[in-house]
């Protein structure tokens, strides 16, 4: 693939012969079975944001559908995608769905996703792995736009305008063809310039080829999975299945050579553009490059003698170690063969008669497979859960809540506990019982863990709006260290973005969730003792809501969305996990109990 760079200074005669090497290979892109204008196109398939493999069908009949090249590292492509959204606002009432699709061989759909919320591009952008769509609508490069018709038929193939070119931004953009091809299939007319050149980076299917260099299961393989399988795929863990050996792994490499292509597994969703996180547990392009070469090649299976040592696990069913309280919900939980199951709340019946201390949670089900994922809250006695009480969760994948020594959260005296619950059926009956362990702190408590909650409950989604904007911010009273972040909204959030902006006028996004996942509802954890903020530091969090037809989860399209405690309603939920820098509370804490001496 041929990349532009930019940011480079370039003198005028390299500009024009960096300009012309690819202008005179416009017509040199290979394509195959290039379709002609007036032809149906053959079904093709794409993924959303989502991961979810869709089709033009999932949108619906329109009138007409403009789909739109690019690559997260095109600047070309870049750069038109505003004019391409405008044209979207206004052509969207009369019928015509537009469409970004990602073509970048090396990019994955957090890299698609956050190119379009940062350019403020409110259509679907998907994702064509493998060529599909490129091969079916003749395309061979960037910011090439295709217009089909209601019968899916190819009424237009090529540039948006000359406003972009290769050498720079042009003063007379000149003939608006994407517009006035739309105008005039619009108005009933056939469309008077059906093709015109694109100036944009080179693009090709993937092409399927075997690898080059010996890959082994037990030198090369085993040691990532170690890594980055096992801590869910095992007995006792969270995945549906185990990846322990040779053969778990070869019976399923079709599937995973899918999934660690895709960088669907191991599941992560920030946008790399913005922070680090300590608990980043994305694959390195060196190791998903072996991974891709072993499933993708003969399955060698190597010398048993080079196996890693086993990797091992506590014998504990508690990753916090033995627990000093442990409460449990005080009814079996029962999950329905089938069907969708709303969120389920329960208070834990035990009532914290003094200010309790504790440095390590976990939410424990005893059925694993049922129990998607769980918030956990302090409320005053007799009240549901409420976020506002937010302590911690569990996800899937996720970690238990275990704070450094010398850090503990507090539960204040006359508090119980309460559960937000999101279960999920398996085909059959199933019953679960869940637990919360606590452990109480062993050194003296300097720190209390404190959470800034940034929300807005005052919003209403209106019908059909792919991408409803929703803000909120909150500022810091104190000199804080950030331990960690999390979101938390439901099934139409699309994406969630967290920026710190600083009283000497510095800003910086701290986290953007992209594609924000209603199943994987991680927590991200600030590398220690690193980000800081001064008091008066103020912490904005925007999200945007997709309420449309194109997305699957969506309950209702048709309904206008307000916030409410149902995964059909919606919430708006930036939490920051701060200390108090410089705090000193010296605090001795009974282990008994979690009370301060």
């Amino acid at each position: 693939m041929v990349v532009l760079g930019c940011g480079m200074p370039m003198n005028r005669s390299l500009q024009f012969a960096f300009a012309l090497g690819l202008l005179t290979s416009l017509s040199a892109a290979p394509v195959a079975q290039r379709p002609a204008i007036g032809e149906p196109v053959r079904a093709m398939s794409f993924v959303d944001i989502r991961y979810l493999p869709r089709s033009l069908r999932d949108f619906g009949e329109r009138r007409a559908y403009v789909l739109f090249f690019a690559t997260a590292t095109c600047p070309l492509a870049g750069r038109f995608f505003p004019r391409v959204q405008r044209l979207a606002d206004e052509f969207g009432s009369r019928g015509v769905q537009f469409v970004g699709v990602n073509v970048g061989r090396e990019d994955s759909v957090v890299d698609m996703a956050a190119q379009a919320l940062e350019l403020k591009v409110d259509f679907p952008v998907v994702k064509d792995f493998d060529g599909e769509t490129l091969t079916a609508l003749g395309v061979g490069r960037t910011c090439t736009a295709v217009v089909l018709d209601a019968d899916r038929r190819l009424r237009y193939r090529g540039r948006v305008d000359g406003a972009f070119r290769f050498s720079g931004a042009s003063p007379r953009p000149g003939r608006e063809d994407l517009r006035e091809a739309l105008t005039d299939l619009l108005d009933g007319r056939e469309v008077e310039v059906t093709g015109t050149p694109v100036e944009g980076c080179v693009v090709r299917p993937t092409p399927s080829t075997p690898p080059t260099r010996e890959v082994l299961f037990t030198r090369d393989v085993a040691p990532i999975t170690q890594r980055h399988c096992l801590g869910c795929h095992r007995d006792g863990g969270e995945a549906p299945f185990n990846l322990r050996d040779y053969d778990d792994f070869a019976d399923r490499a079709d599937m995973i050579a899918e999934v660690v292509g895709q960088r669907r597994m191991p599941p992560w969703f920030a946008s790399p553009n913005h922070g680090h996180f300590e608990n980043d547990r994305q694959l390195s392009d060196e190791d998903r490059q072996t991974i891709l070469d072993w499933a993708n090649g003969d399955l060698a299976e190597g010398d048993a003698s080079d196996l890693p040592p086993p990797r091992e696990f506590s014998r504990s069913e508690w990753r916090i170690g033995e627990p000093d309280l442990v409460l449990k919900v005080p009814v079996p939980i029962r999950v329905p063969a089938e069907g969708y199951i709303p969120y389920r709340y329960y208070v834990l019946p035990y009532n914290f008669k003094q200010d309790t201390w504790v440095e390590a949670i976990e939410i424990l089900p005893t059925n694993k497979r049922v129990l998607h994922h769980a918030n956990l809250a302090y409320v005053e006695a007799g009240l549901r859960y409420r976020q506002e009480g937010f302590i911690t969760g569990q996800v899937p994948g996720g970690r238990p809540m275990q704070l450094e020594p010398g850090t503990a959260t507090l539960i204040p005296a006359g508090s119980t506990l309460a559960l937000q619950c999101h279960y999920v059926t398996t085909g059959k009956p199933e019953v679960d019982r869940l637990r919360v362990g606590l452990r109480f702190p062993r050194v003296t408590v300097e720190r209390r863990l404190r959470c800034m909650i940034v929300s807005n409950g005052r919003f209403a989604i209106e019908p059909g709006a792919p991408a409803h904007q929703v803000k909120a911010s909150r500022t810091f009273k104190h000199d804080a260290v950030g331990l960690g972040l999390f979101s938390h909204m439901h099934l139409r959030g699309r994406d969630m973005t967290f920026r710190a902006r600083f009283p000497d006028g510095r800003d910086e996004v701290l986290l953007m969730i992209p594609n924000y996942s209603f199943d994987w509802q991680d927590a991200y954890v600030l590398p220690r003792g690193q980000i800081r903020f001064p008091a008066g530091t103020r912490m904005e969090v925007t999200a945007h809501f997709d309420n449309s037809e194109f997305n699957p989860f969506n309950p209702d399209p048709a309904a206008t969305v307000r916030f409410g405690p149902q995964t059909y309603h919606e919430m708006m939920y930036g939490f920051c996990f701060y200390t108090v820098d410089g705090e000193s509370l010296g605090l001795q804490v009974d282990t008994s109990t979690g009370w301060a001496m």
